[in-house]
């Protein structure tokens, strides 16, 4: 597993742990960051994934929630909801990764860690905002 597909499903896990938890992402990421326990470190990248995903997330909540056609985003499973927040975000607002390995990273994810069916929901709804990416960032 490469270094930043840890650091993606280390975002996931901070932000379904925070969503389960009631708590905010950032601050449950100071606390991960502070009191790493028996995990190493987080890596930087983490960090990153979090801080842009609480940073746009009426954004990206608002752009899930109209292309996902037939479910609202309470409806999802709380792992997908994550992994396409966390993708959506690579798509739209990081430049550094191409927007195939975002959406191939949350495919991958979704398919160890989610429901038979989240691949291809995740893969369908974001090909969507990539398909929209030039409008939605216009």
């Amino acid at each position: 597993m490469g270094a930043r597909t840890k650091a993606r499903k280390r975002a996931l896990d901070v932000l379904f742990e925070a969503e389960q938890r009631q708590m905010d992402p950032v601050t449950l990421l100071a606390e991960r960051i502070r009191e790493s326990g028996t995990q190493t470190s987080l890596p930087q990248y983490s960090v990153e994934i979090v801080e842009g995903v609480v940073a746009e997330q009426d954004r990206i909540d608002e752009l899930l929630a109209t292309h996902a056609h037939g479910w609202t985003l309470d409806r999802m499973p709380a792992v997908d909801r994550a992994l396409l927040r966390i993708g959506t975000w690579e798509v739209l607002y990081n430049d550094d990764v191409p927007d195939a390995v975002a959406v191939d990273e949350a495919v991958e994810l979704a398919r160890s860690l989610s429901t038979d069916d989240s691949p291809s929901f995740v893969n369908g709804l974001l090909g969507r905002i990539l398909d929209l990416k030039p409008t939605i960032l216009a």
